[in-house]
């Protein structure tokens, strides 16, 4: 599972290196989660989520108190949750989830996206059974021992427990995320290096080179889209 740590971290530095298109996805999320529920995180745990990543990604405050009174204003902006399942080169899987004011226009582009990168749109299903949806919470300054019984005093469960450079990754179920993060924080730790709700794939498969070089860029034009907020996949990048 350590692998998978690594992609994570691997895509959240490509995300840091563009701050201004993660602070635009976090601005969006942030709304749509404030207007579908109440604009007070402690009474919204799905925006308690959102501004607990958002910390992990050091999105300024003043970008999320401007998204959450947007929504306390009523505005009349929907949006759709649409998720996209498809294949990049070399049959390497691929899931992409977006928000949308216009369904048919991400369809298309998307699609698109695929179409220009090697790879090919699947049908739902076709791809995320092959994922976890997974808890990713990571702290430092702990011990991988220290750590296993904070969550057992806690009587909190977790999946696996790593230590990894200097971090330790707690996996757990997606249910367990806020449980985990009320542990660490009840043994007074606050800062996470990683605060996630991901899709974890089963297996992950190496691509040759240029195979590789092609899906990174499928990757990068998906990540690019303006209506995509996460993308998912199974290959290892390597280190």
């Amino acid at each position: 599972m350590g692998r998978k740590w690594n992609n994570i971290k691997e895509k959240k530095a490509s995300k840091d290196a563009n701050t201004s298109r993660v602070y635009s996805k976090f601005a969006l999320e942030i709304y749509v989660v404030a207007k579908q529920g109440e604009p007070d995180p402690e009474a919204n745990q799905a925006l308690k989520f959102v501004l607990e990543r958002a910390k992990t990604y050091n999105v300024p405050r003043n970008i999320i108190d401007r998204a959450i009174e947007k929504a306390k204003g009523g505005a009349e902006e929907n949006y759709d949750e649409l998720r996209y399942e498809g294949f990049g080169p070399s049959g390497s899987m691929i899931i992409v989830d977006a928000l949308t004011n216009n369904v048919n226009r991400t369809a298309s582009n998307v699609r698109a996206a695929f179409g220009k990168n090697g790879g090919n749109m699947g049908v739902s299903g076709s791809v995320s059974y092959m994922f976890d949806s997974t808890a990713v919470i990571g702290i430092e300054g702990k011990s991988e021992e220290e750590v296993l019984e904070i969550l057992m005093e806690a009587d909190v469960d977790a999946r696996d427990i790593l230590e990894e450079e200097e971090t330790v990754i707690v996996y757990a179920e997606p249910d367990q995320f806020h449980a985990v993060q009320e542990a660490f924080k009840s043994a007074g730790i606050s800062e996470f290096a990683v605060a996630e709700l991901t899709m974890l794939p089963q297996n992950e498969v190496t691509l040759e080179a240029d195979a590789q070089a092609q899906f990174e860029k499928l990757i990068d034009a998906l990540e690019d889209l303006e209506d995509v907020q996460r993308v998912y996949h199974n290959v290892d990048l390597g280190e």
